[in-house]
């Protein structure tokens, strides 16, 4: 039976009582003890908060998306999308909730053509009303309350709410953003979001300046009263006006709010080694691409050819361009598109992969297999009962669309399907737009289990299409590698997607140089902005919990209160 789930914006876990911390928290075995990692420590103390008042790992998760979507807007919020995975302690079970955005109803194949049937360029799509689909969050944050959730819902909001109210200092990540949005304001910066984020002369507020969002703390006491406030009524209809003006307008209906479905689902798993790897299905790729990755690594002795090797990374580089071929062609909405899944996980179908790494030098060119039918933020939790949410939530791009409504942006998730939806041969795609349609994703929330079935880790980040690759790292670096938590997070990025490798800038020159002797194609020190949280047991009982210095990501600890 599957034991647990993870996500890819913030981590709540099990910890023991102190500030939150940007390193590694360690748990020990009593008290019981709750841990959260998050993007941003605001976000971390809402989730401790939620847990000091009696809430569960799904209250916390409450907290802290909504919190998100206030202080790092950028990357995630109630504007946008998420995969949920949650594991019920007292059941043993996980459920996968999908909230992913959806096109609306109106959508055709081709949405991102212009009148002589060419792409629109991606900065011309990016704050187009074309771009949002349907908000998934809010209706996920609320069928998983329904199911799981142990404190009243509107309490949630209230940290987020009167944060929203009172104001908070602008971080330099954040500012950061505005600087560049700003710099791009012939494409960006829609009206609102200019009033939001600069002064009268168009300046971007400075590092510190207390930003307040009154407008947002409305919407939240608004959908704190019922989430369905968010689908229907006034704050809807502000959605679909936003959504359905400017220069590229978009085509969302009242309906397509109203008749927003969150699906439940069942998480993927397969084994590596002595583990089970856990992770979302269809539409997010994690579940099928990172198991991929693993599933071709596993033939090989990676504990012997460790971070410092040449071998173990071109290994690791070869089993992601593998997967990520197949992820390219397979992987889109399964109620739309028939994805093999079973075939893409077959030992037979791995092997025959990984048998393509066994090799001295760099595979000159890689595409797809041939498996015939018989394919953005983290957060994890774990409360003081064991139960464990880990999620992963995006807006998109840089602010979602730019467009707000309620206070809140709105995402930019429709770009994620191919822009042209036709292959060379004329056949439809995958990821081809469509009505009611969910684009494809790679957002991939992982819970890994031992032989026993007990908790070993949670591992996720965001990062776009790089979201596989910087999981993956993080799964070999402490299951092959012998990392702790901060030391895999802390890995050089490596991106091998296509015929261009894409290396961090810690990534080690001397590696490098022996990478490109064997023929790869280096596109080397890059900035890359993943944002992993990760969460371990260890042998001893006692969990080790780690954040991305790359971001603003913090760990924070709580005990369980003493009984009086």
């Amino acid at each position: 039976m599957i034991r647990f789930l993870s996500l890819s914006l913030f981590v709540l876990a099990a910890a023991c009582s102190s500030p939150p911390q940007g390193d590694v928290a360690v748990r020990p075995a009593a008290p019981p003890t709750a841990m959260v990692a998050a993007a941003n420590p605001h976000a971390t103390e809402a989730g401790l908060e939620a847990l000091r008042n009696g809430g569960n790992a799904i209250d916390a998760a409450i907290a802290i998306q909504t919190t998100l979507s206030l202080v790092e807007p950028q990357s995630s919020g109630i504007g946008g999308g998420a995969f949920m995975l949650y594991y019920n302690a007292t059941t043993g079970e996980t459920t996968v909730y999908d909230g992913r955005e959806a096109a609306p109803a109106v959508v055709t194949e081709d949405h991102w053509l212009d009148t002589a049937g060419e792409p629109l360029p991606f900065l011309t799509a990016w704050t187009s009303g074309r771009a949002v689909g349907v908000p998934g969050v809010i209706a996920l944050l609320a069928r998983a309350h329904a199911d799981h959730g142990a404190a009243d819902w509107s309490g949630n909001f209230d940290f987020a709410a009167n944060l929203a109210e009172n104001g908070f200092a602008i971080s330099p990540r954040l500012q950061g953003f505005m600087v560049r949005v700003n710099a791009m304001r012939d494409v960006s910066a829609t009206p609102d979001m200019q009033a939001y984020f600069y002064d009268a002369d168009g300046n971007p507020w400075p590092v510190g300046h207390v930003l307040r969002n009154p407008d947002y703390a409305e919407s939240l006491r608004l959908i704190a009263d019922d989430w369905r406030n968010f689908y229907e009524g006034p704050l809807a209809g502000e959605i679909v006006a936003a959504v359905n003006t400017g220069d590229v307008p978009g085509n969302m209906t009242l309906d397509d709010l109203a008749n927003y479905q969150v699906v439940e689902r069942e998480p993927l798993c397969r084994t590596y080694r002595i583990y089970e790897i856990c992770s979302a299905p269809p539409p997010a790729s994690g579940g099928i691409i990172v198991n991929q990755i693993l599933g071709m690594l596993e033939p090989f002795d990676m504990a012997a050819t460790g971070p410092a090797t040449v071998e173990g990374w071109r290994r690791f580089i070869e089993a992601s361009r593998l997967a990520y071929a197949d992820r390219d062609a397979y992987i889109g909405d399964p109620a739309f598109t028939g994805i093999p899944v079973e075939a893409l996980l077959s030992d037979e179908y791995i092997g025959a992969r990984a048998a393509l790494i066994d090799r001295e030098t760099a595979l000159p060119d890689v595409s797809s297999g041939n498996a015939d039918m018989p394919g953005t933020s983290h957060f994890t939790v774990i409360d003081f009962d064991g139960n464990i949410v880990s999620m992963t939530t995006t807006v998109e791009f840089l602010f979602g669309s730019n467009r707000m409504a309620g206070g809140f942006f709105l995402n930019n998730q429709l770009t994620d399907f191919n822009f042209r939806p036709r292959d060379t041969e004329g056949y439809l795609t995958a990821n081809a737009p469509a009505g009611g349609k969910r684009p494809r994703s790679s957002l991939s929330p992982t819970i890994v289990f031992d032989e026993r079935g007990d908790f070993v880790l949670t591992t996720g980040s965001p990062g776009g299409a790089s979201i596989i690759a910087y999981t993956a790292k993080t799964l070999v670096g402490m299951l092959d590698w012998n990392l702790s938590p901060q030391d895999a997070i802390e890995l050089p990025n490596v991106v091998g997607r296509g015929n261009v490798v894409r290396l961090e800038d810690t990534f080690p020159a001397e590696i490098a140089a022996e990478l490109e002797a064997l023929g790869f194609t280096l596109d080397a020190n890059r900035s890359e902005n993943s944002g992993i949280h990760i969460i371990r047991q260890l042998e001893d009982g006692t969990l080790a919990g780690g954040a991305d210095p790359r971001r603003e990501g913090t760990v924070g600890l709580l005990s369980r209160p003493a009984e009086e």
